[in-house]
């Protein structure tokens, strides 16, 4: 490791108003999980990635985000045990689930998933639904009820936080309309 570099860098510096918060002031984030599906666990990934052996269901996990799209009551889809919030609705933007071949029978699925705001584990808990219907252990249409509900008995597991990446924070309006809406829904690398 070379000394002084670390693994955030500040790409960008500007003076903000006084009352600018780096939380609160947010217009949205998007954040990227990974995971890693082998029937081989990859030692060297495991710190950095959610490793599952059986293969998913690509096809399956797309229809079933298309029902987490929009703005919806997230509620079923917080950790239990959270802060009370204002509110649990939430809009998600986008949520794009790529897979790319890693070698002969391993594959890096990607889900990047950008909204207006997140509950606590919320990224996590749509994560380990989405797992849990590419493995048929669910249906696609089970994930309408589970919002539908508002219950979290309804959703599936929470996810490890090996994989989580918060990939960028959205202050400007505009610009986080414009990613938004910028690429289709799903997309096959």
């Amino acid at each position: 490791r070379l000394e002084g570099v670390g693994d955030i860098r500040i790409l960008e510096a500007r003076e903000m108003p006084s009352d600018f918060h780096a939380r609160f002031s947010s217009r949205g984030k998007r954040y990227l999980y990974r995971i890693y599906n082998s029937p081989n666990r990859d030692i060297f990934r495991r710190s950095y990635v959610y490793q599952v052996s059986r293969e998913l269901d690509i096809e399956a996990m797309r229809k079933a985000a298309s029902y987490i799209t929009g703005e919806h009551d997230f509620a079923g889809f917080m950790s239990q045990g959270s802060t009370p919030q204002e509110s649990t609705v939430r809009t998600i933007y986008r949520l794009d689930i790529t897979k790319a071949p890693v070698t002969d029978r391993a594959s890096m699925v990607t889900l990047s998933i950008e909204g207006n705001g997140f509950l606590y584990n919320m990224v996590r808990i749509i994560t380990g639904t989405l797992v849990e219907v590419g493995q048929g252990k669910r249906t696609p249409q089970s994930v309408a009820l589970a919002i539908e509900k508002a219950d979290r008995s309804l959703a599936g597991h929470t996810a490890p936080p090996q994989g989580l990446y918060l990939d960028q924070v959205f202050y400007d309006p505009d610009a986080f309309s414009q990613t938004a809406a910028a690429q289709p829904a799903t997309k096959e690398e």
